[in-house]
């Protein structure tokens, strides 16, 4: 199959790039969102524990919050939303990096036929992407 440079870049590169920001975006909201609830419940606490004396049913408060946190610990922890913030940022980067340095015809596209090395390259960042993916959610998984 033979492809143009500007249907790559529409189809392929772009797409990536997008889709990388966008996941690298939602997962940075939801990890900051989730922590700050963790934040702002394990601060509670020590301020609630004075009320304890007072009204019994602060125990029942602090308790659930207390196992709040522990559950969002967790699910941050299964869901591995700040690695994959992190991973799909610098996929991202990784890209517009190739990206402008061929379309400026710097380093290695300082070349005659830059299009094939920038082809390879992305792909090969892509590729190498998804095999970590799937290692890692096969050794999460319990394979």
């Amino acid at each position: 199959m033979n492809i143009s440079e500007q249907a790559y870049f529409q189809e392929r590169l772009d797409n990536q790039i997008n889709w990388y920001d966008k996941k690298s975006s939602h997962f940075q909201k939801v990890y900051r969102c989730l922590k700050g609830i963790v934040i702002f419940f394990s601060a509670s606490i020590p301020l609630l524990v004075g009320f304890i004396s007072d009204y019994g049913f602060w125990e029942i408060v602090i308790g659930a919050i207390g196992v709040s946190i522990a559950v969002i610990e967790g699910w941050l922890s299964l869901t591995k939303y700040h690695e994959n913030w992190i991973e799909y940022r610098s996929i991202c980067e990784t890209l517009r990096h190739e990206k402008y340095m061929y379309l400026t015809r710097t380093g290695v596209y300082d070349i005659e036929n830059p299009f094939k090395v920038l082809v390879d390259r992305v792909e090969s960042i892509i590729s190498n992407e998804t095999v970590n993916w799937a290692s890692l959610n096969y050794n999460q998984n319990g394979g």
